[in-house]
C-alpha cells in the first residue's frame, strides 16, 4: 500500500527554519515527481517545490524561490523540504505528494497531477 507521511512541522519564530520530511512506503522516491504543497486557512493549496524522477530538475513556485529547497535520500526513501527564513505568511499546513511511474524530467506543481498524498504536517510562524 503506498503511503506518504509527513514530520517536522511546529511552531517557529519568524526568520527561523524548519526541514519537513516526507516518508514514503509502498514505492520508491526514486521512481516517483515528489511535490511539497501547502495550504494556508481560508486559502487555496499552493505547490511549493517538486522533485524529478531523475532527481536533477526542480520546479519552484513563487513562495519557495530563495528561501526553500527540497532533497532526496533514496536510502531513508525519503524527500525533504528545507525552510529558511520562515515568515508568518509561510503558516499552513504542508503536503508532500506522489506521482508514481512519472517521466525521468518532469516537474509539476499542480495538484492534479498527483496521485497519493500525505495527511499533511502544520507549520506555524509567530513570534
Amino acid at each position: 500500500q503506498l503511503q506518504l507521511v509527513e514530520s517536522g512541522g511546529g511552531l517557529v519564530q519568524p526568520g527561523g527554519s524548519l526541514r519537513l520530511s516526507c516518508a514514503a512506503s509502498g514505492f520508491t522516491v526514486d521512481d516517483a515527481m515528489i511535490g511539497w504543497f501547502r495550504q494556508a486557512p481560508g486559502k487555496e493549496r499552493e505547490g511549493v517545490l517538486c522533485i524529478s524522477v531523475s532527481g536533477v530538475f526542480v520546479l519552484h513556485g513563487d513562495s519557495a524561490k530563495a528561501r526553500f529547497a527540497i532533497s532526496r535520500d533514496n536510502a531513508k526513501n525519503t524527500v525533504y523540504l528545507q525552510m529558511n527564513n520562515l515568515n508568518p505568511e509561510d503558516t499552513a499546513v504542508y503536503y508532500c505528494a506522489a506521482a508514481p511511474g512519472s517521466r525521468w524530467s518532469g516537474t509539476s506543481l499542480k495538484s492534479e497531477d498527483y496521485g497519493y498524498w500525505g495527511q499533511g504536517t502544520q507549520v506555524i510562524v509567530s513570534s
